[in-house]
Order: structure tokens, then sequence, then C-alpha cells
């Protein structure tokens, strides 16, 4: 956790910091109506059925300075898939520049293939999650973003018209990009988890 809040507060000159994660399994649905038209006192809406036209996985890198994002949909989840994504990372980082992984401790982050490519490539350094603490991932905020101003709301006859979706959401979002803010050093985030382990040992339960 202080490696990854360090990158954070104080990321290293000649490099970028990159969050990485996938969101798998999003759907292409196609709903009776996207979304119901609101009214005074009355919330937005969405019909409750809706016919599934396949999934797709998103692959994305959050960089942390400027908040802009590298995204790649496939239709499946595993290492293979993977690799690809961080060829696409390396191509479009330049040369000159270190990279700095964030990314969590899931098997497909972690297979001998995908180990054996970091080593064929030393500019790439990983920095593990701790298990069960995504939350310091921020491509997570991103995936939240995205999930509630396009993909829940959206409506999609086929796979490939939500991938074209998310890949206009991305390029929109790029266009004036806002990074994530992480403002709690580590020793803040410690003490507060150590007060909240403090007050459950003391309330008894």
């Amino acid at each position: 956790m202080r490696d990854i809040v360090g990158l954070y507060l104080s990321p290293p000159e000649k490099a970028l910091v990159l969050c990485v994660d996938e969101k798998s399994q999003i759907q292409a649905l196609d709903r009776t109506q996207p979304l119901l038209p609101m009214r005074p006192g009355q919330i937005e809406r969405r019909t409750h059925d809706y016919m599934r036209h396949g999934t797709t996985s998103l692959f994305a890198a959050l960089e942390v300075k400027t908040g802009e994002v590298l995204g790649q949909c496939q239709r499946r989840h595993r290492s293979v898939e993977f690799r690809t994504f961080l060829r696409h990372i390396d191509a479009n980082v330049p040369d000159s520049l270190d990279v700095h992984l964030i990314m969590d401790n899931y098997g497909t982050h972690k297979t001998p293939l995908i180990r054996r490519w970091l080593v064929r490539h030393p500019r790439f350094h990983v920095h593990f999650t701790p298990t069960g603490a995504t939350w310091l991932n921020l491509v997570e905020r991103f995936f939240a973003v995205i999930t509630e101003k396009q993909i829940r709301r959206g409506v999609h006859r086929s796979t490939r018209e939500l991938e074209t979706a998310i890949y206009r959401y991305i390029e929109h979002q790029n266009q004036s990009p806002k990074p994530f803010i992480w403002t709690k050093t580590a020793d803040q985030i410690l003490a507060n988890i150590a007060r909240f382990c403090e007050r459950t040992l003391d309330s008894g339960h």
C-alpha cells in the first residue's frame, strides 16, 4: 500500500504511472426503451425487459497524472488478451519512459506468459494491490464512471455496437481528461483503519 500511495503522491520522473485492470463480462443489452423520460417529481426510469447480444471485456490503463485512458475491448478475458493489452500500452508509451503498472493480484496478471513478457520488457515495473484492496487502484473510479454514464444508459444491439460506444466514450473523455486526485498518505489510511478496528473491538462484536 505504501508503494502504491507513494506513486500517487510523488510519481517518479521520466516514468508513467498507469492503473491497469479489466472490466469483464460487459453485456450488450437492447432494452424496450433506453430511458423513460423524467417529469417533475419523477426520477429517470428504465424498462425491466431486455435482450442480451453478447458480452465484451474492457482492458483499461488510467494515466495517474493526466487522467487519460488507454482502452481495448476483447471478447475473452485471459492472459493472452492481457498480453495483447500490454503490447498496446508498450506501443503507445514513448520508449524514453519507464512504465509503472498498478494492478491487482488476479491470476491473469501473474501467469508464466505474462511473467515472461515482463522480463523481456524491463522498463515495465509492476505494483500489485494488496488482496482485497482493489480500492487502491484508481482505474476502478473510471470503471464506475463509464458504467454509470455510458454502459447502463445505452442500448446496444450487438457486441460491436457496445464496443464502439465504449471507444467513443474514452475518446471523448481523453479530449479534456480530468485526473482523480489522491490526497491521503499511507500513514493517514493506516491510522483510519486502526481507529476503525479499535471501535469495532470496543463495541463487543
